[in-house]
């Protein structure tokens, strides 16, 4: 599909949600969940130290119970409420939501190497590819474009953060990764720079 980067007047703030128990399981989560394991909770905590002197206005959350955390913990040292947009829920990872590889492996035989010949357009069984991922990413950029906020934070996944950068003009977004304690500052015309507790 044709993109069209939205560049909004001020800065725009991306964060994944905190490492969770299927992170460290390595299974795929997609819409289903898993809870925030203590690490994560803090990492929570310290991208919202990191946020405290950006001139947030305003918070954006995907659905689901890990983004949601994430963003709430964030918005209380902030001091801001939470907004919660359903098109910031991560990309549906259908049949393989909940399985590691090697059981994707098992019975889906060539079907992860298949996904890596075409990220963009392979759409899991059941659910979701990148493409439709980023139809949803580009009504949340407008949403939030029409509402007037200067400086928000989008608190999601990193399936569906990539095609939020993408559609910020970001040209190398599907390479991306974005670790639980990064937050990405994207200034107009697809600059990306990386806050980090870590430096």
């Amino acid at each position: 599909m044709a993109r069209h980067p939205r560049h909004s007047p001020g800065l725009t703030y991306l964060a994944r949600h905190g490492q969770t128990e299927w992170n460290v399981a390595g299974r795929r989560q997609g819409r289903l969940d898993s809870p925030l394991t203590p690490l994560g909770l803090e990492q929570a905590r310290q991208n919202a130290r990191l946020l405290l002197d950006e001139g947030i206005d305003a918070i954006f959350a995907s659905p689901l119970g890990r983004a949601h955390r994430t963003a709430s913990l964030i918005a209380s040292e902030l001091g801001l409420s939470v907004q919660v947009v359903e098109d910031l829920a991560e990309i549906d990872h259908g049949l393989w939501s909940g399985l590691g590889s090697a059981e994707i492996d098992a019975r889906w035989p060539g079907q992860r190497d298949a996904r890596e010949r075409d990220k963009y357009t392979y759409r899991f069984p059941e659910g979701e590819s990148y493409a439709d991922g980023e139809v949803r990413a580009g009504r949340v950029l407008a949403e939030i474009e029409r509402s007037g906020v200067r400086r928000p934070l989008l608190v999601s996944h990193e399936m569906i953060g990539r095609m939020l950068l993408r559609q910020l003009g970001v040209p190398e977004a599907l390479a991306t990764r974005q670790p639980s304690d990064l937050v990405y500052r994207v200034r107009a015309g697809g600059v990306v720079e990386g806050l980090s507790s870590s430096g």
